[in-house]
């Protein structure tokens, strides 16, 4: 007896070793990094939609969608390869999120109906939740309740497949106890697949990421912003949340000086979220030149009012690099100086009441709705609803004075008038309209570019 109670100890032993190294294998092959997103909204904390991240070194692309905002860089997201989803294919997803806090769904597709049985190990191998039922095909979806472990094993076996994943719980609980919830049957796998390009996502450290977040922000209004790095360990990513969506491919710009421009998409139309701020400053006093070298005035000749509300430019000095094939101007290659008729297309898309048949000022509410949420004179702020973000940058006169900054935004177009005069368009704090108007060549207003 002693003999077999001998030998039935080390038999456990050596099974709790062989789980053990089992879990040490499958979690520290290669290092998980956690990566952690959040948002806030001028301060204040606003809970994010979703999080789109792509691999700007390697390519491949994957979203995260609320409530998951935790990115697992881990290069064994599960003990097998799951092939690719498919109609005919038996599929685990990951759970999600992941990691999780208690509780997390695990989404399974079987292509026909077949007996499933579904068991969750601890770190110990101890079994902690337990299902079996013969399935109808389709996706079947469960929610795991975790305990006090921090890792656990969830493995599916079918009739001659089996599937294993590993689950990180982050929020353990002495007091709870796992169990294994099954939610019933889904025959939409657009989900699971979602959950599937999370997994194959690919990455390696020194990798330059890129991070897209989308929240609401006032009014529910949809707002995003851009965060651009190459993580190297585990790390907390804060969106500074601001209205408008980013073109989807071209989320900035650089010109070439070197400014980074965020881009906005309204409608079908790809524009730059801030004014041109590209050139050499020179005094309002003097004429820019047309010299091949690209000038430009700052308001109140204060190189920090550029920072802010961008260069003004003489329509000439704009125009210097258009050629007959197109109206590029000053903007960055692949961009242009928008015309007079695609600034009609813009704030008729806003507001339908615009009048571009006429000049002066029209619409309903087109001016307050591409105006910034602050900066303008006397609360004459915009709601920025489509994420436009026109600051009161003023102008310069053709006498070489300035003026109206915090009062008006003054935009060159690249239509000509007459000889001497050229399309603008023009925003006050004291309207909700926009101006349409022609103004001589020799001022210096704001630019904005279009995508080609």
């Amino acid at each position: 007896m002693y003999f077999l109670k001998s030998n039935l100890m080390k038999t456990k032993i050596i099974l709790s070793i062989l789980v053990v190294g089992f879990f040490v294998n499958a979690f520290s092959q290669k290092p998980t990094m956690y990566l952690t997103f959040t948002a806030e909204y001028y301060g204040q904390y606003v809970t994010l939609d979703s999080i789109f991240i792509e691999n700007i070194t390697q390519g491949g692309d994957t979203t995260l969608y609320a409530p998951d905002t935790i990115l697992v860089l881990d290069y064994v997201t599960s003990i097998d390869d799951n092939e690719a989803i498919g109609e005919n294919t038996f599929s685990l997803s990951q759970n999600y999120p992941n990691p999780f806090k208690g509780k997390t769904t695990v989404n399974l597709y079987l292509p026909e109906k077949e007996h499933i049985r579904i068991t969750i190990l601890d770190i110990l191998g101890r079994e902690v939740a337990f299902f079996e039922n013969t399935l109808i095909s389709g996706n079947h979806s469960f929610t795991f309740y975790s305990g006090k472990e921090k890792y656990y094993l969830f493995t599916a076996k079918g009739n001659s497949v089996i599937k294993t994943i590993k689950m990180v719980n982050i929020n353990s609980n002495n007091k709870i106890q796992c169990k294994l919830v099954y939610n019933g049957f889904d025959n939409n796998i657009i989900g699971f697949k979602s959950q599937k390009a999370i997994n194959n996502f690919v990455f390696n450290l020194g990798d330059d990421l890129q991070y897209i977040g989308y929240a609401k922000a006032i009014e529910e209004i949809t707002g995003s912003d851009v965060i651009d790095d190459a993580p190297q360990n585990n790390k907390i990513y804060i969106f500074e949340i601001i209205e408008g969506i980013p073109c989807p491919g071209t989320p900035t710009v650089t010109d070439e000086d070197g400014n980074v421009y965020n881009t906005v998409l309204i409608s079908s139309q790809c524009w730059l979220k801030e004014n041109l701020n590209i050139g050499t400053r020179i005094n309002g006093s003097q004429n820019q030149t047309n010299n091949q070298t690209i000038e430009k005035y700052c308001y109140d000749d204060n190189e920090s009012n550029c920072g802010e509300y961008g260069g003004l430019y003489q329509w000439d000095e704009m125009m210097q690099y258009t050629t007959q094939q197109g109206t590029q101007g000053i903007c960055p290659n692949g961009w242009h100086i928008p015309t007079d008729e695609e600034w009609c297309t813009l704030t008729i898309y806003i507001d339908p009441t615009v009048n571009c048949n006429t000049t002066g000022y029209s619409g309903t509410h087109v001016g307050c709705k591409i105006k910034s949420t602050s900066g303008w004179y006397s609360n004459g702020n915009g709601s920025d609803a489509y994420g436009f973000s026109a600051l009161p940058g003023g102008y310069r006169s053709s006498y070489g004075s300035f003026g109206y900054v915090e009062e008006g935004a003054y935009f060159w177009s690249s239509t000509e008038g007459y000889s001497s005069n050229a399309g603008t368009r023009r925003l006050r704090y004291n309207r909700s309209e926009v101006g349409r108007d022609y103004f001589g060549k020799e001022g210096g207003f704001s630019v904005r570019c279009v995508k080609d």
